[in-house]
């Protein structure tokens, strides 16, 4: 007897997003779920990877201001769906739901769409205000007709009722790699708010003061800015595109740092970067920027350094003081990947993440179909 049947759709995120592919979907397989997969595949070059139970669609990618098409395909997908369960990724999904006669509907929260309005490339910058408060009643909405995932605590704040939480962390493998190699890595989308032009500067930096021992390793999706300046970035600075997420993974194993220098931004205030949560993960040393989660988090566990906003020198500072001083990188290294294992494994929420979607599933039958005009 097959398990239940779930719909994931995205049309925003990369089909190789690790919550959504590799936490999420991974443990729906794992508990015999039945998944169709619905993301931009062609737009984002991906193949799909077949695994025995998931099925995959491939959809149109809305980026920028090119939205309309991708939406009005998700819409039709949605419209034939047998599924016993639906989960969306992306707000705008909420709206091309809205009026369809769907089983229960789950929109999973990652990200503060409001605050991210005014560091949007594609949007002027007048209309980023009224942007963001369109973003804010739709999620008013999309509360009062159907199901919410929260990925942050901090979440909470913006929604009227109690939602549960499933948090972005990540698999903890139970032995790491030494923090000794000369490179520093950051995994993550590069855009100027996620630091891309101070780690540029860093990665001249420590070229320069290391002898050319030291470099920087930049790995994801660059925006059009960050692709302007990376095709031309100095030496000591690689850009290794996106890759597989287990792929980035062992590219961070061992490194001497892992790079979190987001600016003061309303959308990372609130967020805990699951970069640094990997970083700890894999016995990587922090070097973040004091954000208020990332910061506490770092000083928590003892597993990095904070460095002031925007200051590259100063992160260049930090990196030298680990490269010098084994002792203290290794001990970071330990501190973070035990903090991390007791209380950041992935393995240790996949189960009530699971257990809460079947819970919806199994009231489908008996209750009211929930996404209405």
């Amino acid at each position: 007897m097959s398990g239940p049947r779930i719909l994931v759709v995205t049309v925003v995120h990369h089909p190789e997003d690790a919550r959504i592919r590799h936490r999420q979907i991974d443990a729906l397989l794992a508990a015999g779920w039945d998944v169709t997969y619905a993301a931009p595949f062609t737009g984002y070059g991906v193949t799909p990877d077949p695994r025995a139970g998931l099925t995959t669609v491939d959809l149109p990618r809305a980026r920028g201001r090119r939205r309309l098409s991708a939406l009005r395909t998700a819409r039709d997908l949605l419209r034939r769906s047998d599924h016993d369960l639906v989960l969306l990724h992306d707000p705008e999904l909420t709206v091309a739901a809205r009026g369809l006669d769907l089983p229960p509907v789950v929109w999973d929260v990652h990200e503060d769409a409001a605050a991210t309005m005014h560091v949007k490339p594609w949007l002027p910058s007048p209309l980023a205000g009224p942007a963001a408060s369109a973003v804010r009643r739709l999620e008013r909405s999309a509360e009062e007709r159907m199901h919410l995932l929260l990925a942050e605590e901090g979440y909470r704040p913006r929604f009227h009722r109690e939602h549960p939480v499933v948090p972005n962390t990540t698999r903890v493998p139970e032995t790491v790699r030494p923090p000794d190699d000369p490179r520093v890595v950051y995994v993550g989308h590069l855009t100027r708010a996620r630091g891309v032009f101070e780690m540029a500067e860093l990665g001249a930096l420590l070229r320069t003061r290391s002898a050319g021992q030291l470099r920087v390793q930049l790995i994801g999706h660059a925006d059009a800015e960050a692709t302007e300046l990376l095709t031309t970035a100095p030496p000591g600075v690689e850009w290794l595109g996106f890759r597989p997420h287990a792929e980035a993974m062992r590219i961070v194993d061992g490194a001497l740092a892992g790079l979190s220098l987001l600016h003061d931004e309303p959308n990372y205030r609130v967020s805990q970067p699951t970069k640094v949560v990997e970083y700890l993960a894999h016995g990587v040393p922090v070097v973040t920027t004091p954000l208020p989660r990332a910061a506490e988090l770092v000083q928590r566990t003892g597993g990095g350094l904070v460095v002031p906003f925007g200051d590259a020198r100063a992160a260049a500072g930090a990196v030298l003081e680990l490269a010098r001083d084994r002792h203290a990188r290794t001990q970071m290294s330990s501190l973070g990947h035990a903090y991390a294992g007791e209380h950041l494994d992935w393995d240790r929420h996949s189960r009530a993440f699971v257990e809460h979607l079947g819970e919806l599933s199994a009231a489908a039958p008996t209750s009211a179909r929930m996404v209405r005009g």
